[in-house]
C-alpha cells in the first residue's frame, strides 16, 4: 500500500484540498444568515466522505472498474429508470433520490459510470480504426438510452456532458479522421441550423415548449439567444450575473462584501453561480487563481495519460477530462453569456454532494492509472457476456 501511495501525484491532492478551502469559504460568505446557512459545514462533510471514496479508489486497480463495465452500466441504467418513477423534483427537474437528509443525483453518478463503460468498449476493439456500423453507431446508441433518460428528467445540461464524454473518446479512441470530419460538419449544421431557427420562428417554438411542459428550456436560451425577447423572469438570473461579475473588477469588492451576492440579487450563489461570488468578492485575480487551478489540475491529468503504458487509463483520463472541462466552460459561460444556463455545477466547488462525490472520485481513478498503470502493459481482464470467464486483450 505504501508502494502505491509514494506514486500519488501529490500535485493533484493538494490542488483538490485547495479547491476544498475555497468552496467552503465561498459557501460561507454567501450562506451566513440565510435559510441555507450551515451548507459549508455539510460541504465539509461531503469532502470528507469524498476523499474517503478518493483514496479508496486510488489503492483499486482501475482495471477492476473496466472488468464490470457492463454491471455496472446496466445498474446506472436501473437507477435512471427508477428515479424517474420515485425520484423528488428539484428546480424543476426530476431527477433525486432522497435518502434522509442527503440527495443522490443519478444522473451525476452515471458520467463517470459511462465513462467506464465506453472504455470498455472501446477496449474491447482492435487498435485498427473504428467502423461505423460496428463501432461507432452501437457505441452512440449506448450512450444515447441515458441521454434521454435524462432528458426525460428535464435536466438538460447533464444530458449534454454524456455526448461531451461520447466525442472526447471516440476521438482518442481511433476514429477514422473522414467520420470525425464529417460529424463535425453534421453537428456544426445543426447547430448553426438550430441556432436560426430558435432566433427566426421563436414565438412558434415557444409555443410548442409550452405545449410539451418544456417552456423552462426557452427561459434558459432566450437571454443567451435573442436577449430582446426574454421575459425579466428569464433573463433576471444571467444578468444580475453579469453586474456582479463586472462589480468586482480586478480585486473584487472583499471577503463577504459582495454587493450583488450578498444581497440575493444572483440566485443559487451556494451553488451552480458560486464562481458569480468568486469574481464579485475576489475579482479577476480570484477569478483567475481558480481557473488557473483548473488549468494545472487537467495537465496534469494529461501527463498520467501520456506516461499511462496500456490502453485503458489513456481513455478513462480522456473521459475524465472532457467531463471535467465542459462542466467548467457550461457553468462559467453561462454566467459571461457565452453558453446557454443549465444548471450545471462548478467542479469541487459547488455546493452539491452527488457532483462533489462524483468529480472526485473521478480524479481518484485517474490516479489510479498513474498507481497501476505501469504495473501491466495493455493487459486488461474483460469478461465475456456470455459466461464469466475472462479474455485478455493484448496490444496490437
Amino acid at each position: 500500500m505504501l508502494q502505491k501511495l509514494k506514486k500519488v501525484d501529490y500535485v493533484i491532492v493538494f490542488i483538490l484540498f485547495l479547491f476544498m478551502g475555497i468552496s467552503i469559504m465561498a459557501i460561507y460568505s454567501v450562506t451566513m444568515g440565510t435559510k441555507f446557512e450551515g451548507s459549508h459545514i455539510k460541504m465539509l462533510y461531503f469532502y470528507i466522505l469524498a476523499f474517503v471514496i478518493f483514496f479508496g479508489l486510488i489503492l483499486l486497480d482501475y482495471k477492476w472498474l473496466i472488468k464490470y463495465a457492463l454491471y455496472i452500466y446496466l445498474f446506472g441504467i436501473a437507477l435512471l429508470i427508477a428515479v424517474n418513477f420515485f425520484g423528488s423534483d428539484v428546480n424543476g427537474a426530476q431527477g433525486w433520490f432522497q435518502i434522509g437528509s442527503f440527495s443522490l443525483q443519478p444522473a451525476e453518478l452515471f458520467k463517470l459510470i459511462l465513462i467506464i463503460f465506453l472504455t470498455y468498449l472501446l477496449m474491447k476493439r482492435p487498435k485498427a480504426k473504428l467502423s461505423l456500423w460496428r463501432d461507432v453507431l452501437p457505441i452512440g446508441g449506448l450512450t444515447f438510452i441515458p441521454f434521454a433518460l435524462v432528458m426525460i428528467q428535464n435536466d438538460l445540461g447533464n444530458a449534454l456532458s454524456y455526448v461531451l464524454i461520447l466525442l472526447g473518446l471516440l476521438w482518442v479512441g481511433n476514429i477514422k479522421f473522414l467520420h470525425a470530419f464529417l460529424a463535425l460538419i453534421i453537428l456544426g449544421a445543426v447547430a448553426v441550423g438550430g441556432i436560426f431557427s430558435y432566433i427566426h420562428f421563436h414565438d412558434n417554438i415557444e409555443n410548442f415548449m409550452k405545449s410539451i411542459g418544456r417552456e423552462h428550456w426557452t427561459e434558459r436560451l432566450d437571454p443567451w439567444l435573442v436577449p430582446d425577447k426574454a421575459t425579466p423572469k428569464a433573463s433576471y438570473h444571467t444578468k444580475n450575473a453579469k453586474l456582479a461579475i463586472a462589480s468586482g473588477g480586478m480585486m473584487g469588492e472583499g471577503y463577504m462584501k459582495g454587493s450583488s451576492v450578498q444581497s440575493g440579487r444572483v440566485p443559487y450563489t451556494y451553488s451552480d453561480s458560486i464562481f458569480v461570488e468568486i469574481a464579485e468578492e475576489f475579482g479577476f485575480v480570484g477569478a483567475s487563481v481558480v481557473l488557473l487551478l483548473y488549468f494545472i489540475l487537467i495537465h496534469r491529468m494529461i501527463l498520467i495519460c501520456l506516461e499511462c503504458r496500456d490502453r485503458a487509463g489513456p481513455l478513462l483520463i480522456v473521459g475524465i477530462v472532457s467531463m471535467m472541462l465542459y462542466q467548467i466552460f457550461e457553468n462559467i459561460g453561462a454566467f459571461i453569456g457565452l453558453m446557454p444556463l443549465t444548471g450545471i455545477t462548478l467542479p469541487f466547488i459547488s455546493y452539491g454532494g452527488t457532483s462533489l462525490i462524483i468529480n472526485v472520485a473521478s480524479i481518484g481513478v485517474a490516479l489510479s492509472v498513474r498507481v497501476h498503470g505501469h504495473e501491466v502493459s495493455d493487459d486488461i481482464i474483460v469478461p465475456t457476456t456470455s459466461k464469466m470467464t475472462s479474455t485478455k486483450t493484448k496490444e496490437a
